[in-house]
C-alpha cells in the first residue's frame, strides 16, 4: 500500500504544479495576451499537462483499488486533477489517512 501512496503522492504534486501552470500561465497566454512569440513558449504547457493528467489517474486508480474504495470516491480522486489545487489537498488527506 505505501508505494501506491507514494506513487500517487508524487503524481498529485506534479499534476497540481502542471495544472497550475496550465491555468495560470498557458490560458491567459494564449486567450489574454496577443503575442505570438509568447504563445510558442508556452506551447509546450498543454502536452505535458495531458500526459502528466494520464498518469495521475493511472496512480490514482490503482491506489484506489488498493484501497477498496467505492466508485464516488474514485472519480472524486480522478477529478482532483482537474483543478489547480484539488489534487494538493487530495494528496495532503490521502498521506495523512494512509501513511
Amino acid at each position: 500500500m505505501s508505494g501506491a501512496v507514494k506513487r500517487f503522492r508524487v503524481m498529485a504534486l506534479i499534476a497540481g504544479v502542471m495544472s497550475l501552470l496550465l491555468w495560470f500561465v498557458d490560458l491567459p497566454v494564449a486567450y489574454l495576451l496577443d503575442n505570438e512569440d509568447w504563445k510558442a513558449k508556452v506551447a509546450w504547457i498543454p502536452f505535458v499537462h495531458g500526459w502528466v493528467y494520464a498518469v495521475y489517474l493511472l496512480a490514482a486508480i490503482q491506489f484506489s483499488v488498493k484501497a477498496r474504495w467505492e466508485l464516488r470516491r474514485v472519480i472524486w480522486l480522478a477529478l482532483a486533477g482537474t483543478l489547480p489545487i484539488a489534487s494538493f489537498i487530495a494528496e495532503r488527506k490521502i498521506v495523512k489517512t494512509y501513511s
